[in-house]
């Protein structure tokens, strides 16, 4: 190869690399395991081509959480795969102002189980579970008259039936995350979270499922794809994602992973430049990637 292939070779590279979407998953501590799902995550995010990821991990439960102070100003969007003890306040406070400031940020499955008492990330999240929420955590989004309404009726925040397959519905189809994708997709064997509760501010429900009563849900639909505004910072949350065991079949949906690059990427910059996969579940039919 002559030099100036070669050279032509790497600055095409260097470009490209410059280029990408430098991201960076945050996990640690989980009650999912987040060291098979974490790097799974970062493989679908990085076969687009649009992103770099990183991982930044914390201490283990009980361990100095004053030493996890992960750099988020050289990331354009923060994916969280943590569930666990509270960050220190500086962190935290890092945190705020990188979203407040315009970064993205990504919620994926249990991440909104986290951090009850933490104010500024329950109003990224919108709607949280477990972890001791109620009706003081805020109100539910509820499906009435076509419109999301809020439901201030007392209760727990955070529930889930029997795990099964169920059928997500788009809201918001002219949403750049959203945009071709089918009006209907079934969704391979899952938790359907249910009872999700918080400030509820700002949030656009992008899709949901019917949690059925039959399978033990509350009987309503249920926000599973959610955008919310912060600040300057743009927030997609994912309530899908299990891990069973290692064989993370939830994550290998194709619709949970298309969503989840879509999400990222219009988290990351506003847009979203990736076409419907041929491979995208139908209302009748699951689709699972190896």
């Amino acid at each position: 190869m002559k030099l100036s292939s070669i050279l032509a070779v790497l600055v095409i590279g260097t470009s490209l690399n410059a280029a990408a979407i430098r991201a960076l998953i945050v996990d640690g501590q989980n009650n999912h395991d987040y060291k098979s799902t974490t790097p799974h995550l970062k493989k679908v995010l990085e076969e687009t081509g649009l992103f770099i990821v990183e991982v930044a991990t914390s201490p283990g439960k009980g361990g100095d959480m004053s030493t996890f102070k992960p750099k988020f100003d050289d990331y354009r969007v923060i994916i969280s795969n943590y569930n666990g003890e509270p960050w220190s306040k500086e962190t935290q406070d890092a945190f705020v102002a990188f979203v407040r400031g315009g970064g993205g940020f990504v919620s994926v499955h249990a991440a909104d189980n986290s951090f009850p008492k933490w104010k500024e990330y329950n109003e990224m999240i919108g709607v949280g579970g477990w972890e001791g929420r109620n009706e003081k955590s805020g109100p539910y989004l509820r499906w009435r008259d076509g419109k999301w309404v809020h439901d201030t009726s007392p209760g727990v925040g955070g529930h889930h039936g029997q795990q099964h397959a169920f059928i997500v519905a788009t809201h918001v189809p002219n949403h750049p995350i959203m945009a071709g994708l089918p009006k209907k997709w079934m969704h391979v064997k899952d938790e359907l979270y249910d009872r999700l509760r918080g400030p509820a501010q700002n949030v656009i429900v992008l899709a949901s499922a019917m949690s059925a009563k039959e399978t033990g849900g509350s009987g309503e639909h249920e926000p599973m794809l959610m955008a919310i505004d912060y600040g300057n910072g743009r927030v997609f949350h994912t309530a899908l994602g299990h891990n069973n065991g290692k064989d993370l079949a939830a994550q290998k949906c194709a619709g949970f992973i298309t969503t989840l690059q879509r999400g990222t990427e219009w988290a990351a910059t506003g847009k979203v430049t990736q076409k419907v996969p041929v491979d995208f579940p139908t209302a009748d039919k699951v689709s699972s990637r190896p």
